[in-house]
């Protein structure tokens, strides 16, 4: 058994890494080549698809040095190939940004959610979607993610490159609607911090994470603030963002 756990390790080592010049002894060198080209061109090719912009953005040569420092060096948790994109992300996240590319790894953070989302099989949690959102506690869409973002990565494209990020970061709100479609709201930094509030789990009611929002604000009396803050927990329950209340 460790002869052959030694073997697969050895085998695995030369398909990620390219630089390993022959496959362990009992392959056949042109055999495992080609297996080693299909693997990456296939990773390649997935990549490129989860990523089109960030792969449009990038160099040719930049991006296939990216995609081998990946093969080779990223230690993956999911043998699930559609979730993969998420793998790329995580070692994005971790290595050292990228001098001319330091936008690319939010990027990437926001070209997968899309996927992420669409792929998402978490079920809908138990709620009465009769109740009352602000008088209750909320229960929000388990297809809902909530981003920030130094860089404005939903306005960026091959003629809206950035030397430098602007001043206040970006905040998007991904969510899944009952039809599978992904949609894509710029919050802002107020609107932003009410979705999070909502999204924190817990007993409070809409009302009382309200008044959280308004004091964190220093708007605790001003209830032009409030009212506002009102109608945008009602536009999430309309839209599907908030599914109803909990149900004790």
């Amino acid at each position: 058994m460790s002869s052959l756990a030694d073997t697969q390790r050895a085998f695995a080592a030369y398909l990620r890494d390219g630089r390993v010049p022959a496959p362990p002894p009992g392959f056949d060198p042109q055999a495992a080549a080609l297996y080693r080209r299909l693997f990456r061109r296939n990773l390649d090719a997935l990549l490129s698809r989860n990523f089109p912009l960030a792969h449009a953005l990038l160099p040719a040569p930049a991006w296939a040095h990216l995609i081998d420092d990946f093969c080779r060096v990223h230690a993956a948790r999911t043998p699930v190939f559609p979730r993969i994109g998420g793998e790329f992300v995580a070692f994005l996240q971790q290595r050292a940004a990228d001098a001319e590319a330091p936008w690319l790894a939010e990027l990437a953070r926001h070209e997968w959610v899309e996927q992420e989302l669409r792929i998402d099989a978490t079920p809908l949690p138990t709620h009465d979607p009769a109740g009352d959102v602000l008088a209750g506690i909320p229960v929000c869409s388990p297809w809902l993610r909530l981003h920030g973002y130094r860089w404005p990565v939903h306005q960026m494209g091959p003629a809206a490159a950035l030397a430098a990020p602007p001043a206040l970061p970006t905040w998007l709100l991904a969510r899944r609607d009952t039809q599978g479609q992904v949609i894509f709201a710029v919050l802002s930094q107020w609107s932003a911090r009410l979705v999070a509030l909502l999204m924190l789990p817990g007993v409070q009611t809409g009302e009382q994470r309200l008044q959280q929002l308004a004091e964190e604000a220093g708007a605790a009396t001003d209830p032009g603030f409030l009212a506002h803050a009102r109608t945008q927990v009602l536009q999430l329950r309309a839209q599907g963002s908030l599914l109803g209340t909990r149900i004790d």
